[in-house]
């Protein structure tokens, strides 16, 4: 009698049999051993990510703290989208730009002085993605804010100690409470008086605290703090600006140390001058930024803003960039060479290693040690 097999239970059969043997191929492991690897590719993978995360970190640190530059020498109002914008809109011109601006101008030079203080930007920028690019700005943005902060709020307690020192008014003023400053106090309402006007008239001080006629205070008034001894030459209006006691201080505070803001009678102490010559009229160019954070500090306003009343930062700041950068005729060009030579001095010190006379050097003891050990060298091998 024969057998017929049913070919569907025959390939059920098979199938089993095929699967019997694919297990039979593996290495029984245990439970435990499983899992300890999968644990292992899992923390491999988050050490992945968390390196790619502290990559993405330290390169935003690496962000904030050049962007602390930008308010300090760059522009203290200037968006630096503004800037770029500026700079894209001339690269897209096909010739001369003859109907610029003396804004746009503005923003150009402050391109120009981005590149300066940050020469890996532009490239950087070009190579970026989109969303990179915007993460650098973002940056940017958060340290050049952030050292604003950091300047006034520095500044803040600082100025009041100076004052009350030098000043001496009675009250004193509050280091903490900015609300008792500004020209409802009398030392303060005198630092910050238009030059033009004399605080010491009790018409002028009642006119400038009720922004009368005549006494209203703008912008458009140097203030007697930017003088020396406070005072100006109706006469000669530029003799003494921006020479004194109280700006020095501040550039020293917030670009050396605050320490070093107390001993300004003198000239600098001459450390690394060679250097700091180099860098003396870029470095007094940030001290544009300490006048303008100087007369906030005075003021009464608590927060940041661009206007105090009737008084706008803005063009207050753009008046002192034009007084250095585009000086009217070659007499104002000497002076303000007098005035950054000044500054180097008081700031940096000045070196006269280079008045040395050659027989002076060769008196000296490193020289002379030098001669020294050459005779005692020639005399023994005469004798040899």
């Amino acid at each position: 009698m024969s057998h017929v097999v049913d070919p569907i239970l025959q390939a059920e059969s098979s199938q089993a049999e095929s699967s019997q043997s694919s297990q039979s191929l593996a290495v029984a492991t245990s439970e435990s051993a499983l899992q300890r690897r999968k644990i292992a590719a899992l923390e491999e993978k988050l050490q992945v990510l968390e390196s790619g995360h502290a990559v993405k970190q330290r390169e935003s640190n690496y962000y904030m703290s050049k962007g602390r530059a930008v308010r300090r020498i760059v522009a203290l109002f200037d968006s630096i989208e503004d800037l770029i914008s500026e700079n894209d809109r001339r690269c897209e011109l096909d010739g001369d730009d003859e109907d610029v601006t003396f804004d746009q101008d503005r923003l150009q030079t402050g391109y120009i002085t981005l590149q300066h203080a940050l020469p890996w930007f532009h490239p950087r920028a070009t190579e970026l993605e989109y969303n990179d690019y915007c993460h650098m700005l973002k940056k940017l943005r958060q340290g050049a804010d952030g050292a604003r902060g950091d300047d006034t709020s520095k500044l803040k307690s600082l100025v009041a100690d100076w004052v009350n020192r030098e000043l001496k008014p009675n009250p004193p003023v509050d280091p903490e409470d900015k609300h008792c400053r500004g020209f409802v106090n009398d030392a303060c309402g005198r630092l910050l008086c238009p030059a033009e006007l004399d605080w010491n008239d009790p018409t002028v001080r009642a006119g400038i605290r009720d922004r009368g006629e005549g006494y209203v205070v703008t912008e458009m008034s140097w203030p007697a703090f930017l003088y020396a001894k406070y005072t100006a030459d109706m006469d000669n209006l530029e003799e003494g600006l921006f020479r004194s006691t109280l700006l020095l201080q501040a550039f020293k505070a917030i670009f050396t140390s605050p320490s070093s803001a107390k001993e300004i009678a003198g000239d600098g102490d001459g450390a690394n001058v060679i250097e700091n010559n180099r860098r003396a009229k870029r470095d007094f160019e940030t001290s544009k930024k300490v006048k303008t954070h100087l007369r906030f500090a005075l003021s009464s306003v608590s927060s940041w803003r661009s206007v105090d009343g009737d008084f706008d930062y803005v063009p207050f700041w753009q008046a002192i960039v034009d007084f250095f950068e585009k000086p009217l005729g070659r007499t104002a060009r000497q002076k303000v060479e007098q005035l950054l030579a000044w500054w180097t001095r008081k700031v940096f010190g000045t070196s006269r290693r280079a008045e040395l006379s050659d027989g002076a050097k060769a008196s000296m003891s490193v020289n002379a040690l030098a001669r020294q050990r050459a005779r005692v060298d020639d005399a023994f091998f005469d004798s040899e």
